[in-house]
């Protein structure tokens, strides 16, 4: 499938790449079907990837993996509110948060407390909400990764 995108460009993405959000994702019900992008010249070990709507090419997400800027991140969760990602396992799950990046660096932050939960054998994902009060929705991360770049 051939999507235009306003971050990419015109990019493929084949069936197999595309991540089904049943009830869409957290203010945008309406938005189900989404591939994982990251930037080709960093590859896929950038900390950074894209959550590129397929159903709404100029909506794209920068997201990350929570475990770099908060090793320690493990919310509980109800089993219910995974049913939409299928039968999670630690060896299919991959989380993700949004990343915030405003126009000053400093302020980036990660949503900890709204996740993406995706099991990457089954292309079906969900995103949740953590409500336990341990996790912030701006969980402030420039420090962090600029101490990851100088291996602090």
């Amino acid at each position: 499938m051939k999507i235009n995108t306003k971050l990419f460009g015109e990019i493929e993405i084949s069936e197999d790449k595309i991540l089904i959000f049943q009830d869409g994702i957290i203010g945008f019900p309406e938005l189900k079907r989404f591939a994982l992008l990251h930037d080709e010249e960093r590859g896929n070990e950038a900390g950074i990837r894209f959550l590129q709507s397929l159903d709404e090419p100029g909506f794209a997400m920068p997201v990350m993996n929570p475990l770099v800027v908060k090793p320690d991140y493990d919310p509980e969760v109800d089993d219910e509110l995974l049913a939409g990602a299928g039968k999670i396992t630690p060896d299919n799950l991959l989380v993700l948060v949004t990343v915030s990046i405003p126009g000053d660096l400093t302020q980036m932050s990660v949503n900890l407390q709204g996740p993406f939960v995706i099991n990457i054998e089954e292309h079906k994902a969900c995103q949740i909400i953590v409500d336990n009060g341990n996790y912030p929705v701006k969980f402030p991360v420039y420090d962090i990764l600029q101490a990851g770049k100088a291996g602090v």
